[in-house]
């Protein structure tokens, strides 16, 4: 089949669409991948074809405003932000995407290229396959994943509510944009007022979910058309060789701790850093800083702290004895992957979803959100990740599992079977 992927935000957004598109490629299927600009190097390193879209989601994660905003951790303000991009560049996602669909036989998208994949999908008679990393089906098994998980957890039929609060939450803030694209470009009418989620487009298909059963079981109130498949990992660090300094930072004591937030942009970076190093010399940990896209700044660092501006975290995550990170579902991924525990600071959306779903594994201690992490708690959280002997066994068995799963394989397989039936 000729299959176009939309995935749309930060690179641990996108990765795992390049990973999933890598292994539909490599299965013998077409694939265009249209995402942002800036990762134009990433996905045609990996084989695939790229089609650009409008925007660059580090430039707008690096702004003072959406910096001020994750400090507040206010996902409908966040969703707000973003929507407002998004209403900037949906003429140009539309004539990009129309461009990137022609000819071709499938689209696939997850939460970031939902509603421009749908209106294509719709303008082109298309089918359109859901691919999320995060769980977005209602359920009564858990709440909302992009929801605050502080809420009372009240169960059954107000889980399931929360999850469509959550979507329409989302819709109504891009319905604006969605329906602009629609009208000027594509020619359709208005979508639903409730959102695109029982369109013809998606009756029938598969639901694809990126993420190990063994650390989010299925819900046994999912339809049997949703497939729990694994990790889409990316084998990034294939082609990668680890500069001299850091393999000599290794080598000189044992294994550190890694501290990094991604695209976790901070408004006082300076403020992170000093934390964080007041955290290490009140535990006496060695450290490996990723500074990413969050600002925190080489300071005058001690010789038990090393700081780089990237390192794949395939490679690095099995050399060191726990990793501290913002909760995004890859950089979760790779750390639950490596087999140490997690200590979760998380900023917004589903990052309180995966800390709070890591401390019920018993794989990492309760997660600190960011704007409440003073010194002494991400002590207290290292000196538990680090020595409490239970937690790391479990850590090293749900590595074991999950390295054992292929996610790419099993969601290629079912991508298969759409091909079987000839409903794409």
């Amino acid at each position: 089949m000729r299959i176009v992927i939309i995935a749309m935000g930060s690179r641990g957004d996108v990765q795992p669409y390049v990973a999933l598109g890598k292994g539909l490629q490599e299965a013998g299927h077409i694939v265009r991948l249209m995402t942002h600009q800036n990762f134009e190097t990433l996905v045609q390193s990996h084989g695939l074809a790229f089609w650009p879209a409008s925007g660059n989601v580090q430039d707008v994660a690096e702004s003072e405003e959406m910096r001020a905003l994750l400090a507040k951790g206010n996902f409908l303000a966040i969703t707000r932000r973003t929507a407002k991009e998004a209403q900037q560049a949906a003429l140009q996602w539309a004539e990009d995407g129309l461009a990137a669909c022609q000819g071709m036989d499938l689209l696939l998208g997850g939460i970031g290229g939902l509603y421009i994949g749908l209106s294509l999908a719709e303008k082109l008679g298309l089918p359109f396959l859901q691919a999320y990393v995060v769980p977005f089906s209602p359920t009564n098994a858990f709440p909302g994943a992009l929801l605050p998980q502080s809420l009372p957890q009240l169960g059954g039929a107000v889980n399931r509510l929360s999850h469509h609060l959550t979507r329409q939450m989302m819709w109504q803030g891009f319905r604006s944009a969605d329906n602009q694209a629609r009208r000027q470009l594509l020619g359709l009418p208005p979508a639903p007022f409730w959102g695109p989620y029982n369109g013809e487009q998606l009756r029938h298909q598969p639901i694809l979910y990126g993420f190990s059963p063994h650390v989010l079981p299925k819900p046994s109130d999912w339809d049997e058309n949703a497939h729990t498949t694994g990790y889409w990992f990316l084998d990034s660090a294939a082609d990668w060789s680890p500069p001299a300094d850091l393999l000599g930072f290794l080598d000189a004591g044992p294994p550190p701790v890694y501290i990094g937030f991604g695209s976790m942009g901070s408004r006082q970076p300076e403020e992170t850093a000093n934390l964080i190093l007041q955290a290490l010399a009140q535990t006496g940990q060695r450290a490996i800083l990723l500074s990413g896209w969050g600002g925190l700044r080489k300071t005058e660092l001690p010789d038990s702290v090393f700081m780089m501006a990237s390192i794949p975290h395939t490679w690095l995550f099995p050399h060191v004895s726990t990793v501290v990170h913002h909760g995004g579902a890859g950089t979760t991924a790779a750390g639950l992957a490596a087999g140490v525990p997690s200590i979760i600071i998380p900023f917004f959306g589903d990052q309180f979803f995966w800390g709070e779903r890591v401390a019920a594994l018993g794989v990492g201690p309760t997660p600190a959100p960011r704007k409440k992490l003073t010194a002494d708690r991400l002590a207290q959280a290292l000196q538990q990740a680090t020595t409490d002997e239970t937690m790391r066994q479990r850590a090293a068995d749900l590595g074991a599992k999950i390295r054992a799963e292929d996610g790419v394989a099993q969601a290629v397989a079912v991508v298969r079977q759409i091909e079987q039936r000839g409903v794409a």
